[in-house]
């Protein structure tokens, strides 16, 4: 069928896709290519998180990588709302490189708060091992699990975790909405040797994004039921305490703005990006930005209340970066400033706070808080 032959990733897609008959939505395709057991991006012994661009082997580089204080400002964060909650234990979904939980850990150990146990759930056993190995010092206290737990009392993470989560793709096309899967590529006698193994198929859906973007010009974008059902499963779980989620999104009417036609799915390989999903598959990361609408009405609807919700640089502000900063070296100050900059972290990404039980307004968002534009 192909001139050249697939990867063990390839086939095992190419034989899910047959399997459902030629084609898969790109939310089962893009699980394919993150999370199949050993093949996977998430799933296979490779290194994906780096301390510095440019730094062989790594794809991107997340938050707590870029600067130890962004650990140490959430910190304050998650003392107060174990304080607020009466509870003494934290969750981490997606923990990473486990660089956040380091600083977490160390820093509430420094300011005298009590952490009677730090969970980690991560889907990657790879990952499970590199931050086993960091997070070693702290012994028992740290331990990992795979799937939810039947009730969770304490504040959980997730740290760009949102946006890893499969999405579904739909397109509008000469005022049709359809649903934007993957198929087998045709062979191409022509050019063998660059013959595509996928390639995009559209198919007729009922699916339709939650708000309809104006004009009638052809529109990409997402939906994201998996990231709504991991929601709903923290909220059947969730019994005291509070959730925080660090991610790059928008709100509902700036996700669908009728600017953004083009969706909002990149990859990540080398520290380049690219908007291929179907190239290189399982050599890159995939993500998608995370509407964060859906996701605070999901929680609402699950019986949540929305606490907070507003930039990343608002936040650590809140939480006293800036006087973590001025007592740094400068080293240290420099990169810590890519974390609340405009044109860097700080206004792209957003930190959404949902908890359990009365409102009550977390350290993070006195100021600037933006409920209203959810």
């Amino acid at each position: 069928m192909h001139s050249h032959s697939l990867s063990a990733l390839e086939q095992a897609i190419c034989d899910a896709i047959a399997a459902e008959g030629g084609w898969i939505g790109f939310d089962r395709f893009m699980t394919l290519a993150l999370y199949t057991p050993g093949l996977g991006y998430y799933a296979k012994d490779s290194l994906k998180f780096g301390k510095l661009p440019g730094r062989e082997g790594s794809d991107f580089v997340t938050a707590p990588e870029i600067s130890p204080l962004f650990g140490y400002a959430l910190a304050k964060q998650v003392a107060q709302a174990l304080a607020h909650t009466g509870t003494t234990e934290i969750w981490e979904f997606g923990a990473g490189s486990g660089a956040l939980a380091e600083q977490l850990l160390s820093a509430l150990a420094e300011m005298g708060v009590s952490v009677s146990r730090y969970t980690i759930v991560d889907l990657s056993a790879t990952l499970a091992q590199r931050q086993q190995a960091r997070l070693a010092p702290f012994g028992e206290q740290v331990r990992w699990a795979q799937t939810w737990p039947s009730h969770i009392d304490g504040v959980v993470l997730g740290n760009e975790v949102l946006d890893a989560m499969p999405v579904q793709l739909l397109a509008r096309c000469e005022g049709v909405w359809m649903e934007r899967g993957v198929c087998v590529a045709a062979p191409n006698k022509d050019a063998p040797a660059q013959t595509p193994t996928f390639a995009w198929q559209d198919r007729p859906t009922t699916l339709r994004p939650p708000v309809e973007p104006e004009g009638a010009h052809e529109y990409l974008t997402e939906i994201h039921p998996q990231g709504q059902a991991f929601i709903r499963s923290l909220a059947q779980r969730l019994r005291s305490g509070c959730a925080l989620f660090i991610d790059y999104g928008f709100g509902e009417s700036e996700y669908y703005h009728p600017q953004r036609a083009g969706g909002t799915v990149m990859c990540h390989r080398a520290h380049q990006s690219d908007t291929d999903p179907l190239g290189l598959v399982g050599e890159k990361d995939i993500t998608a930005h995370v509407n964060f609408s859906g996701i605070a009405l999901t929680a609402q609807d699950a019986g949540l209340e929305v606490l907070g919700y507003t930039s990343q640089a608002h936040f650590l502000m809140n939480c006293g970066i800036v006087d973590l900063m001025q007592a740094a070296a400068l080293p240290v100050r420099t990169a810590a400033q890519t974390l609340i900059l405009e044109h860097e972290m700080g206004e792209l990404f957003k930190v959404l706070a949902l908890g359990q039980g009365a409102p009550w307004t977390p350290l993070g968002f006195a100021n600037g808080d933006r409920m209203h534009r959810l």
